[in-house]
């Protein structure tokens, strides 16, 4: 089924004139935006999401009246985890807006940033703002916007929202919004505190879900290598040099790991960059082109670039450390084989961290062939650590800094 199809004026299927044909999650829930309903869709990052609710929002807001264009009243208000998927959804909205005879005023809001160019940049009003939750309250807190004029609202990486601490922001914003609006929320997974998001913020949505079928993960060669840790770093150089890898992200636990063994690839002749939260938004801007452009071949980093970042042509990902949960694995796999492209995902397994892999493995439902490579062969064991009989090495036992400073008040009144 083509753009066509769909009742898209003219211009906006001029700006998507280059796609052959709509992807799944676009054909299901354009039509339903378009009608002004409530939408919950299940989208992957790759998925074509962005431009699912950008098209119809887009001819929405060129339908509305003149008097509110004039107004610059604050219409569409998109809501995103990060400052990166900010920077990318707003490029999506005013590539598809070029093509409009009459173009809506765009502006990104974001934190780790300077708040004044911000203000400035909203001064005459804004038909379509992006932003994070934490950045877009201290603008209405300072008087810069108002949003009792929204009618469409979009929580873009709704889960990634949430897992990072936005829940009260959330609760916040929806408070300040209008009663009568349209609702959209796209989540790569549901677990149940999205599920009582959308209780919350949706009215009888339509439900877009594709976890029922295969969305690629059958073009993902998954491969899982016993290695030592001190040994994961030489590895991952002898298999870019030896596979030839042209393009690899790496995921890492931590901002210093990532500089780390980018630093120690560079050491070896790799062009490799660090990609984390730490560094300013200037730098990880560069460091994102740099990597989309290939001046580097190797981005290490934390799993701040694990969603919303739209790398294309991504053919190995490698999980240097495991990630935390089942459902961050799926994501950051997904970053490769995409778009019918097979892809190569790779996960270094230590013996400390053998039995997490275990539990990744049981929640997706999978058992995958463990490997080792000539000359990495591992030779550690598991450390058996006090308290954590029993646990896997997943969160141990250990007391916390809160239970040893309680337990010496207690000795005190005890003496």
């Amino acid at each position: 089924m083509p753009f066509s199809s769909f009742a898209l004026t003219e211009p906006l299927l001029r700006a998507v004139s280059h796609y052959p044909e709509p992807t799944r999650v676009q054909l299901e829930s354009i039509p339903v935006i378009l009608a002004g309903g409530d939408l919950l869709a299940t989208a992957e990052t790759g998925s074509g999401k962005t431009m699912a609710f950008v098209l119809p929002l887009l001819q929405r807001w060129s339908s509305a009246s003149d008097k509110l264009k004039r107004n610059r009243q604050l219409n569409i208000l998109i809501l995103v985890p990060t400052r990166e998927l900010a920077a990318q959804v707003r490029t999506v909205v005013q590539e598809c807006a070029a093509y409009l005879d009459e173009r809506p005023k765009v502006v990104s809001a974001v934190g780790g940033v300077s708040i004044n160019p911000q203000m400035m940049a909203l001064r005459g009003g804004a038909d379509f703002i992006v932003a994070t939750p934490g950045r877009l309250l201290d603008l209405v807190e300072r008087n810069a916007l108002s949003l009792a004029g929204v009618s469409s609202l979009v929580l873009d990486e709704a889960d990634r929202l949430l897992d990072l601490g936005f829940s009260k922001e959330l609760n916040r914003i929806f408070d300040l919004l209008p009663e009568r609006r349209q609702n959209l929320l796209f989540s790569a997974t549901f677990p149940k505190k999205i599920e009582a998001l959308a209780l919350k913020s949706l009215y009888e949505p339509n439900r877009v879900r594709f976890d029922e079928e295969p969305q690629g993960t059958p073009d993902i060669k998954q491969q899982v290598i016993r290695v030592d840790t001190e040994k994961r770093t030489p590895l991952l150089r002898h298999l870019i040099e030896e596979e030839n890898w042209k393009r690899v992200l790496v995921f890492v636990a931590s901002q210093y790991t990532a500089d780390h063994v980018a630093l120690k690839l560079r050491r070896n002749g790799i062009r490799a960059g660090a990609f984390h939260g730490d560094l300013s938004q200037g730098a990880r801007r560069e460091a994102l082109e740099d990597f989309k452009n290939s001046h580097f071949k190797v981005m290490v980093a934390t799993d701040l670039a694990g969603r919303g970042l739209d790398i294309v042509e991504l053919p190995v990902v490698v999980n240097y450390d495991l990630p935390r949960s089942a459902d961050d694995y799926t994501h950051r796999i997904g970053r490769t084989g995409r778009a019918g492209g097979l892809g190569l995902a790779v996960s270094f397994v230590t013996a400390e961290s053998e039995s997490h892999f275990r539990l990744i493995e049981k929640r997706n439902a999978c058992r995958l062939t463990r490997e080792e490579i000539e000359g990495f062969e591992p030779t550690e064991t598991p450390r058996e650590r006090p308290g954590s009989a029993g646990t896997g090495g997943i969160k141990g036992r250990r007391k916390s800094k809160k239970d040893k400073l309680r337990e010496a008040e207690a000795r005190k009144l005890k003496e």
